[in-house]
């Protein structure tokens, strides 16, 4: 049995709320149980130096969380002095995902900057960004559109992230942060409404997982994220 008494492939409940920061072009508070991010999606006319003149545009990430989204207080990065591998390695996978849904010849030479802030961390906090900044992005998105900015097919798909990990020898999906400290094997799962494959993370921290295991996350996943996607498309609906 689950530490959360869910079925092996039921997720935690899930609320969007869209249009949480009043100054963000497009912004969403993901909860994913007790897991929540504020996600915010910010418009920039300047692209980095690299692509100027090329007629396209970009869409990055920034990822944080608040030093009391823990059990205990955790010191800021920007006291550090420098980012963690861990944040930059997340904020990576959270812009790659969301390019691969853009056409971002048709977004112009723009940037468009998605943050992602863990106000409350209970596990996939990665994977409640990628879902929560979607919405973000599509807000902002339509903000453009409304303006003339841009067309209305310039986001091309959704995306939507879950995590996946075999916990006391059994396959689940969506993992909180009990299973997560304790499970043999990690997976996060990256993929698009349509069902394509952006990304797939999958580790084992104890003995390895078996072909078989590794179809079963994938199928958890898959159904998982079809929900997400669903309750994507009621929240922008």
């Amino acid at each position: 049995m689950r530490p959360s008494k869910r079925e092996p492939g039921a997720i935690r409940s899930i609320e969007l709320e869209r249009g949480f920061a009043k100054h963000a072009e497009g912004s969403c508070l993901i909860k994913c149980g007790d897991t929540h991010v504020l996600c915010t999606a910010s418009l920039d006319d300047r692209v980095p130096p690299w692509l100027r003149g090329q007629g396209r545009g970009w869409v990055t990430a920034e990822y944080g969380m608040l030093p009391r989204s823990t059990g205990e207080r955790m010191r800021r990065e920007a006291t550090a002095g420098k980012q963690s591998g861990r944040t930059q390695e997340i904020q990576r996978l959270i812009g790659r995902s969301l390019r691969a849904v853009v056409d971002l010849e048709k977004l112009g030479e723009r940037q468009i900057q998605v943050d992602c802030d863990v106000l409350q961390a209970d596990g996939g906090t990665r994977t409640a960004s990628i879902t929560g900044a979607w919405v973000a992005l599509h807000d902002c998105i339509k903000w453009m559109a409304e303006r003339d900015m841009v067309k209305t097919d310039v986001l091309k798909d959704h995306i939507a992230a879950i995590s996946c990990g075999i916990y006391n020898g059994e396959p689940v999906c969506d993992l909180d942060y009990a299973e997560d400290s304790e499970a043999d094997t990690d997976a996060n799962f990256v993929m698009t409404g349509s069902g394509g494959i952006v990304e797939i993370q999958a580790t084992a921290e104890g003995d390895p997982f078996s072909g078989g295991d590794f179809e079963t996350m994938l199928a958890l996943a898959r159904e998982g994220i079809e929900r997400l996607v669903t309750l994507q498309k009621f929240a922008v609906g």
